[in-house]
């Protein structure tokens, strides 16, 4: 196809596509003449895939070059691939002295679980950084029920929606897509139970 039925079809404008092909993100299509090349399904894909990290995960430029880089190494487990996603949807969390206790909780939580974990994984100091606001704000830092509700949660619905058959790409989109959007649909849900559980609690004759 060429590259205005590659915009009409994917939604996305010609100087987008002009852009993501400079920057290195979309690989060039078949060359047919000076001006002219031709583009098919897998710049489709690779598009949607871009599209969700820049879109819906906010992943910056460079984050997604890091991810296309992983894509495209075919030498990369599936496993590295994803995980090379999941590290690029991470906040930047640095902790202050005197917080490292946080990162130490969180490291005694994962093992607890016998989580498989990468040391280096920037989830481990976002988590920690969370629990260092519970505290200055008096909160539990039980996250034990949490951790049990996100692992059944994970491995019996979520995991399942990854497609591992196919272009890698399909399987990183899906990955972003559902990590942020049925994250804030699980944070709507918590928020929709707690205020039927203070209806059926608080409100009298209930």
């Amino acid at each position: 196809m060429r590259m205005s039925e590659l915009s009409t079809t994917s939604g996305v404008p010609i100087a987008t596509i002009k852009y993501y092909l400079r920057e290195g993100l979309l690989h060039p299509g078949e060359q047919l003449a000076a001006t002219r090349a031709d583009y098919d399904e897998s710049h489709l894909r690779r598009l949607r895939m871009i599209r969700a990290m820049l879109e819906v995960g906010r992943v910056p430029v460079a984050g997604i070059k890091k991810v296309i880089a992983a894509v495209e190494d075919e030498s990369l487990p599936l496993h590295f691939v994803l995980g090379t996603a999941h590290y690029a949807l991470a906040q930047n969390a640095e902790l202050e002295p005197g917080q490292e206790w946080a990162r130490q909780e969180v490291d005694r939580l994962i093992t607890e679980l016998g989580w498989q974990i990468s040391p280096n994984a920037p989830t481990r100091d976002e988590l920690a950084q969370t629990l260092v606001r519970m505290r200055q704000l008096g909160l539990p830092q039980d996250l034990g029920p949490y951790a049990a509700a996100a692992e059944k949660l994970v491995t019996e619905v979520e995991m399942d929606h990854v497609p591992l058959g196919g272009p890698r790409e399909a399987a990183v989109e899906t990955l972003v897509l559902g990590t942020v959007l049925y994250g804030r649909a699980l944070d709507t849900l918590r928020r929709l139970a707690q205020e039927s559980e203070s209806a059926r609690r608080f409100t009298p004759g209930s």
